[in-house]
């Protein structure tokens, strides 16, 4: 379903990478809340950083940032802020590696790696089964949620579910990155990356951590890469089982499981994002009922801000978000007859 949208943006901020950069670049932190860290081990031995914000027995949401962010990501501590104002508590998943501190086995993440988001709702269902739970995503975490949501189908007991700025075909994406200003977040976001990979090197061998170090090193030289085609099929696709990047992109991006999605779902994208071109966008065809789809025609990456008073900024989805989640929320919740894969 495709749903008329109310954003406007800030004729101050009249262009996608204004959009995108304000955020990041002026938006104050000092009043972000305080966050409650929790570790949790993994099946496979390493763990997540989890940040709570809010105590007590109000609906819970789970927040995925994007990539080479974290909990401190200006879009996701503002959020969390906004959600506890309205009622809700919220935990962050830091993907691997990116909570501070480096993990213990060579895993990172990726835009299809959907096990970590799917063993966070498994343990929080297991302690609280009766709480209403709805699941945020941006970015890379949209795309890992839509793609989470479309593999599990009606098993999942999730009141709503919401995705931003989701780069829904990676492939294209990826091009997209290779032009024109959009070159300056692929060289910023690669610069990231491959410190990430250092310093995952350097925890692994201070562990003596033997056999994880060597996979990281098997991945040869990183310092000549400079486009995430070369990124993705050098180090994601070798570290996680694919067999090239072409086989990475088509298996991960989550276009293609938008059908399968049987949790009211909103998914915000904006028709200016410089980190992808209309082509992302779905047919409404591709869609299954529970699916609501707003293209705005501003907005940037993840940025969507409004206001008419220039450096006094009105963040949009933290309006859009809430109000979403309450619609749904409101709605009978029913915690039985759901399995927990």
């Amino acid at each position: 379903m495709l749903i008329q949208t109310t954003f406007k943006p800030a004729w101050w901020l009249n262009n996608a990478h204004l959009q995108t950069l304000y955020s990041a670049l002026f938006r104050k932190t000092s009043s972000f809340p305080v966050l409650q860290r929790e570790r949790l081990r993994t099946p496979d031995q390493d763990f997540i950083d989890i940040d709570w914000y809010g105590q007590g027995e109000q609906p819970l949401v789970i927040l995925l940032h994007g990539l080479t962010g974290s909990s401190q990501s200006t879009y996701i501590a503002g959020l969390q802020k906004t959600l506890f104002q309205q009622g809700f508590r919220t935990i962050v998943l830091n993907f691997r590696g990116c909570s501070g501190e480096s993990n213990h086995l060579a895993k990172c993440y990726h835009s299809g790696d959907t096990q970590d988001v799917h063993f966070l709702y498994q343990t929080l269902r297991q302690r609280e089964p009766d709480t209403p739970l709805a699941v945020v995503g941006f970015s890379l975490g949209g795309n890992v949620l839509l793609k989470w949501l479309g593999e599990q189908g009606n098993k999942l007991s999730l009141f709503a579910a919401i995705a931003v700025s989701v780069p829904m075909v990676l492939s294209t994406c990826a091009s997209k990155l290779d032009k024109g200003f959009s070159r300056l977040y692929r060289d910023n976001l690669l610069r990231e990356l491959k410190l990430y990979i250092r310093l995952k090197l350097q925890q692994l061998e201070k562990l003596d951590n033997i056999a994880e170090a060597e996979k990281i090193r098997q991945l040869g030289d990183l310092s000549k890469i400079n486009s995430f085609w070369q990124y993705d099929d050098q180090v994601v696709a070798k570290l996680h089982g694919f067999k090239n990047v072409d086989d990475y992109y088509q298996r991960s991006s989550s276009r293609q499981f938008l059908k399968s999605i049987a949790v009211p779902t909103l998914i915000i994208q904006a028709a200016d994002d410089p980190f992808m071109t209309r082509d992302v966008l779905p047919d409404l065809d591709e869609l299954s009922s529970f699916v609501h789809l707003e293209i705005t025609p501003g907005g940037g990456h993840v940025g969507f801000i409004a206001g008419h008073i220039p450096f006094e900024p009105r963040y949009w989805l933290e309006q859009r978000i809430p109000e979403f989640l309450k619609q749904h929320v409101n709605l009978d919740f029913v915690s039985s007859g759901f399995e927990f894969m």
